[in-house]
């Protein structure tokens, strides 16, 4: 019985999970009948993601599924140059070294690529357009993810076209995002002084 490796950046997802079986379903595989899968799953935690591939590696499976965070497939990437590799992203593979082009990926792996990260710059548009008074926007962003960085960089052109002030804030757990959120609003409050300030006349002078 051929065995599927999922690897997985987050933790089961009923929705995708549902996708694949279906897929696997059309295609003439039932899991348990005429395929296994062996799943693994980071939990968020990204550092763990070159140990669960290695783990499919020595399973043996006869594909590696990557999804959830390009993290994964790049775990798995440097885990096999043989076992056929499958990926499902956001960002975009060709400038992350997972593929040589969209239209001839080579090596072992292929995958699809939703490119929302290259999608950062119409999201301020939108927002921006939707709450037109708002002069500073905050971006959370995991910084483990290998994406991030390019989706940082885009969004603070755009933010810088628009006029707007971007902050950002790392959480790379949920244990983090109280504390991103947190610190959002002392920058915020800072930012909005600072601008008030400016804004403020100076005091008359007496000669």
């Amino acid at each position: 019985m051929p065995v599927i490796g999922l690897l997985s950046g987050t933790d089961r997802e009923a929705s995708r999970l549902d996708a694949i079986w279906r897929g696997l379903n059309e295609a003439g595989y039932v899991e348990g009948q005429n395929v296994a899968i062996e799943y693994r799953w980071a939990e968020g935690r990204l550092d763990r993601l070159p140990a669960l591939a290695a783990e499919l590696v020595r399973r043996r499976v006869a594909v590696i599924v990557a999804i959830q965070s390009a993290a994964a497939p790049l775990a798995a990437q440097a885990a096999t140059a043989s076992i056929p590799i499958v990926f499902s992203i956001g960002g975009d593979p060709v400038k992350l070294g997972l593929v040589s082009s969209l239209n001839r990926p080579g090596s072992n792996i292929t995958g699809t690529t939703f490119l929302y990260n290259t999608l950062a710059p119409k999201r301020l548009e939108l927002l921006h357009e939707l709450v037109p008074n708002a002069a500073v926007i905050g971006l959370l962003v995991n910084p483990k993810n290998p994406a991030s960085e390019s989706e940082i960089n885009d969004t603070r052109a755009a933010a810088r076209a628009l006029g707007l002030t971007l902050i950002v804030q790392n959480a790379s757990s949920s244990d983090d995002i109280d504390a991103a959120f947190a610190s959002f609003v002392q920058q915020l409050s800072r930012v909005s002084c600072n601008s008030e300030s400016k804004r403020s006349p100076s005091p008359p002078t007496r000669s």
